[in-house]
């Protein structure tokens, strides 16, 4: 599904981010990317989203290299790539149910498939209820779930997070690994950049390393990894504050 070949990635200032990269990540797989910062992590996911164009070399997203579209094109291409950032980007003055019906705003969807959409949206990420609340009411976890569940709303084949936990304790970072584990379940390809071991250490799916602009490192769960089913470590973080 997505396939980096031999790409690299310049930046005006002369800033190598990515350096002859070449990586494919398959239709329906959860992929972690990580590294310590400046290693090119949050520049391969901008490369997906067009946010930034590869200097050299192909990017081909569903059998199309992404890399020539025409900037046009580009909205119509990112309605299937869902994205997840650390920092939320909810809209402070719009309800939740606005924030999460804004892709579809966008794309033209009718008002009751809106309406049907953002339930469900919300209803996977355990807010439902929640729609007329404003952004600043909910706790930091219940907003990165909003993020999410506005990311999902137009039922996108690719979902993008960028450090999605770097803000959350453990627990509530386990939360939405799993949120993300759910959609992944049902073919979503989901792509996760980050740096936080606490994930790593407990989630068994395939890790990309990247160091300087290149993947030095891909591996998937085996043994001698610590992978523990995240509910048992959920009840046992409950059960250390009691």
């Amino acid at each position: 599904m997505i396939r980096f070949d031999h790409v690299f990635k310049r930046y005006p200032n002369g800033r190598e981010a990515l350096s002859d990269l070449s990586l494919e990540i398959a239709a329906g797989e959860i992929v972690f990317v990580t590294g310590h910062s400046g290693a090119g992590k949050s520049s391969l996911l901008k490369l997906i989203t067009l946010i930034e164009r590869p200097s050299r070399g192909q990017l081909i997203v569903n059998g199309q290299n992404v890399a020539g579209i025409g900037r046009g094109k580009v909205p119509a291409y990112r309605r299937q790539i869902g994205m997840v950032f650390q920092d939320h980007k909810l809209l402070s003055d719009r309800t939740i149910f606005d924030n999460v019906a804004l892709p579809l705003i966008i794309a033209g969807v009718g008002t009751k498939e809106i309406g049907k959409r953002v339930r469900a949206a919300l209803d996977q990420v355990g807010l439902l209820g929640r729609e007329q609340s404003a952004p600043l009411e909910l706790s930091t976890g219940e907003q990165q779930r909003v993020g999410i569940a506005r990311a999902v709303v137009s039922k996108p084949p690719i979902l993008i997070a960028d450090e999605p936990t770097g803000n959350l304790d453990p627990e509530l970072s386990l939360e939405v690994m799993k949120i993300f584990r759910r959609f992944n379940e049902v073919g979503v390809t989901v792509l996760v950049a980050s740096h936080d071991i606490y994930l790593l250490e407990h989630f068994p799916v395939r890790r990309v390393r990247l160091e300087a602009g290149r993947v030095v490192e891909t591996s998937d769960a085996g043994a001698g990894e610590k992978l523990l089913d995240p509910r048992k470590l959920i009840a046992a973080d409950q059960g250390a504050k009691s």
